[in-house]
């Protein structure tokens, strides 16, 4: 017998109100997540955390559903006005636990240093001195050490900018830049792609985890909160950006000598 659903509390957030509301439109004409998801091209998994208010979505969900569920474009304009400008980030919550069950993380990076990578010093010039938020940080990258199950295969491509964008003073940037070339392993690669090279890296920062079942989760920077999707379309789009822009960086011994420099004569 199936479980029933887990009560919502809409009044907690615009999240949970918008949730609410696409699970009502849903259960009124009689359709399962699993049915959903099918018809507007999203995981199971996307559309519950949704409806629970766990997860923002996109507003390509809304306008899918609204269509499937006969809702009259409710749930777009919903969207509108409890989810657009939500401040509410849930991928803080979920992010980590789905990098715990990954395989493999692959991630672009275009702007920073990504926060599996960064060094305690980066992170709390990042994070304006917030003590929480950076051990929280320290803690995320405990995955890369571990013993059982093995560490993800983490595969990080950065342009060349993030290595003179300074962040905190240049003793921190130069401990950065060296902590990137000590990190690397027979788990870890990273890979710079040169400035001035022509790429599709202007969708932004993304990370795209696999987890074991092979079934993947696309982290995506957008403003003002980030996105959290399993939407087919997405993962398609951004794991052929991941192999354009990978194929235009420098292998990783080219990398690590370019960041090796950088770090020696920009930050000393």
């Amino acid at each position: 017998m199936a479980r029933p659903p887990k009560p919502l509390d809409p009044g907690s957030s615009g999240l949970a109100l918008f949730g609410a509301a696409l699970r009502n439109a849903r259960m009124a004409v009689g359709e399962t997540l699993a049915g959903l998801g099918v018809k507007i091209n999203y995981s199971t998994s996307t559309i519950g955390d949704v409806e629970r208010g766990e997860s923002r979505c996109e507003r390509d969900l809304a306008e899918r559903s609204d269509e499937q569920l006969n809702t009259g474009g409710m749930l777009a304009l919903l969207w509108d006005h409890l989810v657009k400008d939500s401040l509410y980030r849930p991928w803080f919550v979920k992010w980590p636990g789905i990098e715990e069950k990954a395989t493999l993380i692959r991630t672009f990076q275009p702007l920073l240093i990504h926060g599996l990578l960064q060094t305690e010093e980066y992170a709390r010039a990042l994070l304006y001195g917030n003590e929480n938020d950076v051990a929280a940080r320290m803690l995320r990258q405990s995955i890369l050490t571990r013993g059982n199950p093995a560490p993800p295969f983490l595969v990080v491509v950065i342009d060349e900018g993030v290595l003179w964008r300074q962040v905190g003073e240049p003793k921190v940037m130069h401990s950065q830049l060296m902590h990137l070339v000590t990190s690397v392993s027979d788990r870890l690669s990273v890979q710079v792609v040169p400035s001035g090279v022509v790429h599709p890296g202007n969708v932004g920062a993304f990370v795209m985890a696999t987890l074991e079942d092979r079934s993947e989760v696309v982290y995506r920077e957008a403003a003002p909160n980030g996105i959290i999707s399993s939407s087919k379309d997405d993962l398609v789009k951004l794991n052929e950006s991941f192999e354009v822009i990978r194929g235009k960086a420098l292998p990783v011994d080219m990398s690590l000598d370019l960041i090796r420099r950088t770090a020696e004569e920009k930050w000393t």
